[in-house]
């Protein structure tokens, strides 16, 4: 019997044993695959199960209610199923009693069990589309196919969707054990914050941070510019760039909206020494513009993975008014980085910012002993997608904003 798709229950399959054909070629999980493979034949790879059940029987193998079998359901993102057609396997059976043992044992009510649910399929659907498109571009270009149909923005030719759906199905075993480690890894970290964050007593809600939004400059009018392709790579290099550089200084990127990013830490001077960084490579890269940064110190309410409150606004509304290739920091981010070596603050007027009301901005700036932040350009090529992302792998005054 296969071992895919049990080691997603566990977390320790370590993987099938290795199998080899006759030719003495190790045997791949696609070679049970058909030439020509559907959706029904992908899911049998992948899940390990052929789909041989209706909802009454997973619900009634599971022992719950057909309402709380939907729930479920619903919570892992798929659209609800009111027919008794054959739509699932034992995989999602016992996935289903999994849940349901959790919330019998009383380790979680069920309304947070769906919701711990829901945080599994929001990430594994924007991770499971990610990788896919990612497998599919480095298919299509190593199958010669046209540029423009390697974009993830368009659909895929039929030759390049079955040879995605061949290599995933071979590389699920051995990228299953990573996924289960990453999260382990990503779960320590956020115990860690919070018992760092904890505090014996206190009368205000949510937890200190130190917050920065940084924002492409002049992206609309760049976009008209380019083609989707370059588009694409535009996208995907300042994603690639900007999580680099807030990761080397422990922080955290919040999450990426286009030719956004929103980050957090802990401590100022990190957040500072990311905002400048940040600047830095994009004046440093030949593909992205500039960057403008807007950092923010004070109380985040957390909710959903994402941060909420005035601190995040504010920071927001500095990064709109700040020059290109400039960091604005707000009053008590500039307190908080008055005795730091290494940065000068310059104080503006203050300003009336819509939504925040009046703040103190400060230009911030390395210490001229500092010096900027060194590194190798290398020139980017557009034509190439993949050296384009990865190139290290080569041998006017805003307006005033007013309420």
């Amino acid at each position: 019997m296969s071992r895919r798709g049990l080691g997603m229950m566990t977390g320790m399959d370590q993987g099938p044993e290795t199998e080899y054909s006759r030719s003495g070629r190790r045997r791949r999980p696609s070679d049970d695959l058909p030439d020509d493979p559907g959706p029904d034949d992908v899911a049998a790879a992948i899940l390990g199960r052929p789909i041989t059940l209706t909802r009454r029987e997973v619900s009634t193998g599971a022992d719950v209610s057909l309402l709380s079998a939907r729930r479920f359901w619903h919570a892992l993102g798929f659209p609800l199923v009111t027919s008794d057609d054959k739509l699932f396997n034992e995989a999602d059976l016992h996935a289903l009693r999994t849940v349901a043992a959790i919330v019998r044992a009383g380790e979680l009510d069920e309304s947070t069990a769906l919701a711990l649910t829901r945080a599994f399929a929001r990430t594994a659907d924007r991770l499971a589309a990610w990788q896919v498109q990612l497998v599919a571009e480095a298919v299509a270009i190593e199958q010669g196919v046209d540029e423009e149909a390697v974009l993830p923005t368009t659909h895929s030719g039929l030759t390049t969707a079955r040879e995605t759906a061949k290599a995933v199905v071979d590389m699920a075993d051995e990228l299953e054990p990573l996924l289960v480690y990453a999260w382990r890894r990503h779960l320590t970290d956020a115990l860690s914050r919070m018992l760092a964050d904890a505090e014996p007593t206190t009368d205000e809600e949510g937890t200190h941070r130190h917050i920065g939004f940084a924002d492409l400059v002049s992206f609309t009018s760049l976009v008209r510019k380019l083609s989707e392709r370059e588009l694409a790579t535009v996208v995907a290099r300042f994603e690639l760039l900007t999580s680099d550089v807030v990761t080397a200084h422990g922080g955290r990127i919040v999450k990426t909206v286009g030719d956004e990013i929103l980050f957090s830490n802990r401590e100022a001077a990190p957040a500072a020494a990311t905002a400048l960084d940040l600047v830095d490579a994009m004046a440093d890269d030949e593909l992205l513009p500039d960057v403008r940064v807007g950092l923010a110190a004070g109380r985040v309410l957390s909710r959903l993975g994402d941060v909420f409150g005035t601190t995040v606004n504010r920071a927001s509304r500095l990064t709109s008014i700040a020059h290109p290739g400039r960091v604005l920091v707000d009053g008590p981010m500039a307190s908080a980085l008055d005795s730091v070596s290494g940065f000068e603050l310059t104080p503006l007027r203050p300003r009336t910012l819509r939504g925040v009301g009046r703040v103190h901005p400060h230009v911030l700036l390395r210490a001229a002993a500092t010096g900027r932040r060194t590194g190798r350009v290398v020139p980017i090529d557009l034509t190439d997608p993949i050296k384009a992302i990865h190139p290290n792998d080569l041998t006017s005054a805003p307006p005033e904003e007013s309420s």
